[in-house]
């Protein structure tokens, strides 16, 4: 079995998005759950960036065992000796180098010749391999940069001492078939025990396609964040690239990572606790509805039989949810009366006709049907009483007060003032 090392960076690149900034002691948080998910390289910060940044590292580095600590660094000595210092404590170790390499970057950017870069690439590389013996260092925007001089540099850094060579597809410009190409190119250039590593962002929304195809021809590194948090438009995202690699065992044959698939809804809840920034509710994998099916024919294939719509289990990402089916007016008979059985309600035909329709009209008013309003139409008690138009009402009401910018905060469905 050829394992894929996952690199995680949400605690560098994650933490770039607006808004996503994290203290120290959450910092800390995350790492230990990362390293619960068995994730194999945690890309702790950017040391040189702050003395928070530095901090964190060094704290990190002195508490995570079973996860490789890495710190990222420009090819500018002072980064390089900053990081080693930051990662020092830690039992497995590594830095993380870069320079740009595109005409583009090269030329407006750095306002360096390629010439120049190779030796400042060379130099860091070098310089970094006193401190530690695990170099990986970085082609930064190598999705527009010439093959040519990719092979150049890549020659250089690795006859200087780095292991890993990245891959980045640092502005999402690429295309799935076109990272694929580049990766199998690379990895039939250069010697076998040199890793591969790909970095893709997600400007065109295919940071986790790219990842995926440079993986089928031969990256044996992806580096990505929880939730596809990171800069702009974020990165490929850690749980769609893992579970895409468990779910489509066909295409990735003896191929495999060592992440612990029931930590990944827990990780992606701390992280967005922590940075404040939700997954939209239909993302993949962690979304809130990634696992909800509110249309009856859904519904009733769920009901007979969970594969016929869902292609994995809430379970196998550590999903604890017992009924994904979510009433609504799309909804159908059979859903209906499944949740009635589940509430305790063994209704006649006659009577789950009338329950049916009251759900119906009451479906096409309000958005979310919650257990009460089921229980309160049909309980023989409350049915004259329970005012349908009240509870759309109230349903508006707590939709207005959703989008309140006041500081209201509502959670769940038992919602708190």
């Amino acid at each position: 079995m050829e394992m894929v090392k996952i690199f995680d960076t949400t605690l560098r690149d994650g933490e770039q998005s607006p808004g996503a900034s994290m203290t120290i002691e959450e910092k800390i948080k995350v790492a230990k759950q990362l390293e619960k998910l068995r994730v194999d390289i945690i890309e702790a910060g950017f040391a040189a960036a702050s003395p928070g940044d530095f901090e964190a590292i060094n704290m990190i580095a002195k508490e995570v065992k079973d996860s490789t600590i890495c710190s990222l660094a420009r090819a500018v000595e002072g980064d390089i000796k900053k990081a080693a210092e930051a990662i020092a404590p830690a039992p497995l170790k590594r830095i993380h180098t870069f320079i740009a390499t595109s005409p583009i970057h090269m030329e407006y950017k750095l306002r360096m010749t390629p010439d120049e870069v190779i030796k400042r690439a060379v130099d860091a590389v070098k310089y970094a391999r006193t401190f530690v013996d695990d170099v990986e260092f970085s082609c930064e925007d190598a999705g527009r940069s010439e093959m040519s001089f990719l092979k150049e540099i890549i020659s250089a850094v690795i006859e200087a001492g780095a292991k890993t060579i990245n891959i980045p597809d640092t502005v999402g410009y690429r295309f799935p078939h076109e990272m694929g190409e580049m990766i199998k190119e690379l990895v039939d250039y250069f010697p076998k025990d040199i890793t591969f590593s790909v970095h893709c962002h997600n400007d065109l929304g295919l940071a986790t396609a790219n990842s995926l195809y440079s993986v089928l021809n031969g990256a044996r590194q992806v580096e990505c964040t929880i939730n596809g948090l990171g800069e702009r438009a974020g990165n490929a995202a850690l749980e769609e690239i893992v579970m895409a690699i468990k779910v489509r065992r066909d295409l990735f044959d003896g191929i495999d990572t060592r992440i612990n698939t029931k930590e990944i809804y827990p990780t992606s809840r701390l992280v967005a606790s922590v940075t404040g920034i939700e997954p939209q509710p239909n993302k993949a994998i962690v979304g809130r509805n990634a696992f909800a099916h509110e249309s009856g024919i859904h519904q009733d294939g769920v009901l007979k039989h969970k594969q016929t719509y869902e292609i994995m289990s809430a379970e196998s990402i550590g999903l604890d949810v017992k009924d994904t089916i979510v009433l609504g007016k799309h909804s159908g008979r059979h859903a209906f009366s499944k949740k009635l059985e589940a509430l305790g309600f063994n209704l006649s035909k006659d009577e789950l006709d009338e329950a049916f329709l009251k759900f119906k009209k009451l479906a096409d008013k309000k958005k979310e049907i919650y257990d009460e309003d089921i229980i309160a139409i049909n309980k023989p008690a409350q049915v004259d009483s329970y005012d349908i138009q009240d509870a759309i009402d109230g349903a508006e009401l707590l939709h207005r007060l959703d989008r309140d910018t006041s500081g209201v905060l509502l959670l769940g469905k038992n919602r708190a003032f």
